[in-house]
């Protein structure tokens, strides 16, 4: 069983940055796959960024390319989004997620444990 806790969602005007952290529980952080994913109201949950056990395979979606930095640290059993030049379309809640049976993956079905998210907000 993992746990996932994420924060540092808010309030910011376009152009401004926010940095979210997901924290896991449990032994398998390590062995474990990892992804962001976001869901506006009234819209499906969106892939955002994911990346592998080790940091060295990453995939990001391409409206944030340029913007968004996903990365972890295994030893603190965490893993970041930076989120560079915020724009009113990047207001959504912010789920991390949690898998091993892949390197990296873009769809939410195949990742096994969520957090609670997170809330962004951009005003523009």
């Amino acid at each position: 069983q993992v746990q996932l806790v994420e924060s540092g969602g808010g309030l910011v005007q376009a152009g401004g940055s926010l940095r979210l952290s997901c924290v896991a529980s449990g032994r398998t952080f390590s062995s474990s796959a990892m992804g962001w994913f976001r869901q506006a109201p009234g819209k499906e949950r969106e892939f955002v960024a994911t990346i592998s056990r080790t940091g060295a395979s990453i995939y990001q979606t391409d409206s944030v390319k340029g913007r968004f930095t996903i990365s972890r640290d295994n030893a603190k059993n965490t893993v970041y989004l930076q989120m560079d030049s915020l724009q009113p379309e990047d207001t959504a809640d912010y789920y991390c997620a949690a898998g091993s049976r892949f390197l990296i993956a873009r769809s939410p079905d195949q990742y096994d444990y969520w957090g609670q998210g997170t809330q962004v907000t951009v005003s523009s």
